[in-house]
């Protein structure tokens, strides 16, 4: 948390770098902000969705340096979002507190029969080793002894690229791992949306892939199912895209396929307690309000916990109420975010605020009133969703809606109370459906010459 950002990289040497490539060679020497330079104002455009109104700036660990507001300079040249790289090794896994990325890959894998501890162990290796040359700009094959890559992502840079690493409850006792298994992994309580399909629910391994090119992302999707070969076997996957970096005038809070803006009250990295909430600390482990011992649990530090639901909008419904209804049910403006207590997106909500008819302005039951700090002790994680759309379903009603990703130090003081308190009453459920859900422990950053998890696979 105390890198500070580099100078802003000039449009024409980013230009230079980020071309005459016929291979995807390294991305240019990165300052402390993970750029060739710093984060361009071009690649902040959009990424607000994990940083609230501002660009989340991305340093040297993985993690967040501090806040970019918008400025009167022009943007950058187009060529910075290939340019840009997130770094592998740190004190925490990239894509955590990155930049909401334009593609996302969500994949769980099962560790296939007779793979236990070793085989585990090994495949961490083989993905991190992987990783770390495709969050720079390398080849995937580059290394592992024919040199073979796909040929995907020719041409481009790393794009932001990150590959992010986590463990599912399952994951421990199929490598003979329980006793280090963290409470936070218990079972979640089912609530009242749920429509849950086991088969794309949970799994012993999680890999989260976000980039700004559709390609790199697919590439890094390809090499790290490849990688797997017979140790682990897919799941379930799951596709999602956020806007992409540029497409507005300036750094803009994302919006979701209900036209929402969403994520404005989200955890800030220059909060005092942020990694409080966001980050395992060591000394602590991953101890949680259920029940369970964490015993050996330090593997955890510096890590947290993503609860990944698969939130099925149900936009046909949606899109018949007018705005002003849209607004009440949400509790916040659609056209800029603003709160109905008035003031701008980043204004406080006046949750005790009331009109001339002396009804509240923010509703009981509005979405942001429910799921506000406020009213759930304080509560709170970083929401770093991804939309999907999967096609028409055979009822003619898009099967769309939102990749909800989340962290936290403990779900069950971050997501479970705020999600207990939307399903009693948020005026938000009747026009969605939760249909997936998993848990994941994702482990620190790793050093150089460590590979992700390895504190926990061999100590």
């Amino acid at each position: 948390m105390n890198d500070e950002a580099g100078k802003p990289a000039k449009a024409g040497q980013a230009a230079k770098a980020a071309t005459g490539r016929s291979r995807r060679g390294a991305a240019p020497e990165t300052g402390a902000s993970g750029t060739a330079g710093a984060v361009s104002r071009r690649r902040l455009l959009g990424t607000a969705g994990a940083a609230g109104a501002t660009g989340l700036v991305l340093g040297a660990a993985g993690g967040a340096a501090g806040y970019a507001t918008a400025g009167s300079d022009a943007p950058a040249a187009l060529t910075t979002v290939g340019a840009t790289r997130a770094m592998f090794h740190g004190k925490h896994q990239a894509g955590i507190t990155t930049p909401l990325q334009a593609r996302g890959h969500l994949v769980a894998f099962d560790l296939a029969p007779g793979a236990g501890r070793r085989e585990a162990a090994a495949l961490m290796r083989r993905w991190s080793a992987t990783a770390e040359r495709l969050m720079a700009g390398r080849p995937s094959g580059e290394g592992d002894g024919d040199g073979h890559d796909t040929g995907i992502a020719l041409d481009a840079g790393p794009s932001s690229l990150t590959v992010t690493f986590g463990f599912g409850r399952t994951f421990f006792e199929r490598t003979g791992l329980t006793g280090r298994r963290p409470a936070g992994l218990d079972p979640l309580p089912a609530f009242s949306s749920d429509h849950l399909d086991a088969k794309r629910s949970n799994g012993d391994l999680w890999v989260q892939i976000g980039a700004d090119d559709a390609l790199v992302a697919f590439h890094a999707l390809r090499a790290l199912q490849k990688e797997a070969s017979a140790t682990a076997r897919v799941r379930w996957q799951m596709n999602g895209f956020n806007r992409t970096p540029g497409a507005t005038d300036r750094p803009r809070t994302a919006r979701n396929l209900m036209g929402q803006i969403d994520g404005t009250g989200n955890p800030k990295p220059s909060d005092s307690d942020f990694d409080q909430r966001i980050f395992v600390p060591s000394s602590t482990g991953a101890d949680g309000p259920s029940s369970g011992s964490d015993t050996g649990s330090d593997w955890l530090a510096g890590g947290s916990y993503a609860v990944v639901r698969r939130i099925r909008m149900l936009l046909d419904d949606w899109e018949k109420l007018p705005v002003d209804r849209q607004e009440r049910v949400i509790g916040r403006r659609k056209a800029d975010g603003a709160p109905l207590s008035g003031g701008t997106e980043t204004t406080g909500m006046d949750l005790d605020k009331a009109g001339p008819d002396g009804r509240l302005l923010i509703p009981d039951n509005a979405h942001s009133r429910i799921s506000s700090p406020e009213k759930n002790g304080g509560a709170a994680m970083l929401r770093r969703p991804f939309s999907y759309h999967d096609g028409i379903a055979a009822d003619g009603t898009p099967d769309a809606g939102l990749l909800f990703i989340c962290w936290q130090a403990d779900p069950f003081r971050g997501f479970v109370p705020v999600q207990r308190k939307l399903d009693r009453g948020d005026a938000l459920s009747p026009f969605i459906r939760h249909e997936a859900s998993g848990v994941f422990a994702v482990p620190g950053g790793a050093a150089k010459g460590e590979y992700v998890g390895q504190r926990l696979l061999e100590s």
